[in-house]
């Protein structure tokens, strides 16, 4: 990969060459990681690009084209996909959902009971909206939060496995059979709202989830290798993907040789089924960055990107003051959420480097990015440990990036 003089685009060469030492000493040498690719540019021009670490387990050696699973990293384009819509006027964010799924209509909030005992019959109140859907809003949430009786129903019904076992028209028939956990509007919670989101989308435009990405966003910025489905010419370029094992070396989860990535998905899944590499994945931070605008035109506009990084949580508060959630892909103090997105909304409060107004996301499998419009950062960062909790890497990766920064546009 080519990379721009990073002491041109206001960076400390030496500082960003620390950042490839410490990814080898604290994590590819200890055994943490398998593997770590990172990509920094700033003003979209690449600064900095380091890879290193095996693609497989049988010691294949990490290659810049990597396909990696990059999970929840998949939330934004599906956010991205949905206000191309908005601005169509094919639908609007304070619609409720069910004018696109009716069989949202009578979906209420938990009453009681769960587990061994039915639920109790749920009241339909406050009619969720799509913008619920893009905040986290929406009264839905994940089986692996393992937190309540509606998290457990999810369990049971593998709501977070539909990939190969369900399409979207069953996916929806499946989760209006269980509560929702709160009156949308009311709380934040990490949930499946992107998924339901990507089947609005289909609905909408009545085309495949992916076959949207493609025709709207993947063909124009140049994602020749993102897709929900393995290409066959390309699986020699998919990475094995780990499970962390406390005290042990990461356990081989999913080997890319027999991965069932290479069948053919049945159900896109909107909130996190996309693969991609980190060229693909920084054309897409690329346009981010400039507000929906790319090379040869725009994929959302300027006003729309505004909307979507700024903080929709009521009266402004943050995540530690509106999230219920165990689990998610962000920080809790000085985040709020947008539409698709976290966003620093008081840098101070998260207690690292950071810009007002960056926003961010991350994936299960320990990969992430972010979007510094301040100081014209953009970040991927590529690996495959699951679960994306297991190491602080991420504030690790902000904080060495921030102390190579020598010109600020602040």
């Amino acid at each position: 990969m080519q990379t721009a003089d990073a002491k041109e685009l206001g960076f400390d060469s030496d500082r960003l060459q620390g950042i490839d030492r410490f990814l080898e000493e604290a994590y590819l040498a200890t055994g943490r990681l398998k593997s770590v690719q990172l990509l920094i540019s700033r003003d979209t021009k690449p600064a900095h690009y380091f890879h290193s670490g095996t693609l497989r387990d049988d010691g294949t050696e990490m290659r810049e084209d990597a396909i990696f699973r990059i999970a929840s990293m998949t939330k934004p384009v599906t956010s991205i996909a949905f206000m191309h819509l908005v601005e169509r006027c094919k639908v609007a964010l304070d619609d409720p959902v069910s004018r696109v799924l009716p069989e949202f209509e009578t979906l209420g909030p938990y009453a009681g009971g769960g587990g061994s005992v039915p639920f109790l019959p749920t009241q339909s109140g406050k009619p969720m909206r799509f913008v619920d859907l893009l905040t986290h809003m929406s009264g839905l949430t994940y089986g692996f939060q393992n937190r309540s009786s509606v998290d457990a129903a999810y369990r049971k019904a593998e709501i977070d496995l539909a990939r190969g076992a369900v399409t979207s028209d069953e996916y929806i028939a499946t989760l209006t059979r269980i509560p929702l956990e709160f009156e949308p509007g009311a709380r934040w919670n990490y949930s499946v709202s992107t998924d339901v989101l990507g089947v609005c989308v289909e609905r909408i435009s009545g085309m495949p989830l992916g076959d949207y990405f493609r025709e709207h966003i993947f063909a124009p910025l140049g994602m020749e290798d993102t897709s929900f489905d393995l290409d066959p010419a390309k699986k020699d370029r998919l990475a094995d993907a780990y499970g962390y094992r406390p005290g042990k070396e990461p356990r081989l989860i999913d080997k890319a040789s027999e991965s069932r990535l290479i069948n053919r998905a049945k159900f896109h899944s909107g909130g996190g089924g996309l693969l991609s590499t980190i060229a693909d994945y920084d054309r897409f931070c690329a346009m981010l960055l400039n507000k929906g605008a790319y090379a040869g035109g725009m994929i959302v506009a300027p006003k729309t990107m505004d909307l979507m990084t700024a903080n929709h949580l009521p009266g402004g508060a943050d995540l530690s003051q509106m999230s219920q959630s165990l689990f998610s892909e962000a920080s809790n103090a000085g985040t709020g959420f947008g539409l698709g997105f976290a966003v620093v909304v008081d840098p101070a409060r998260t207690l690292m480097p950071a810009s007002k107004g960056e926003f961010y996301w991350g994936g299960a499998y320990s990969t992430a990015f972010f979007v510094d419009p301040v100081e014209r950062i953009t970040c991927v960062f590529m690996t495959q440990l699951y679960p994306s909790s297991t190491y602080p890497i991420r504030r690790q990766l902000k904080t060495l990036i921030y102390s190579a920064l020598t010109q600020s546009h602040a």
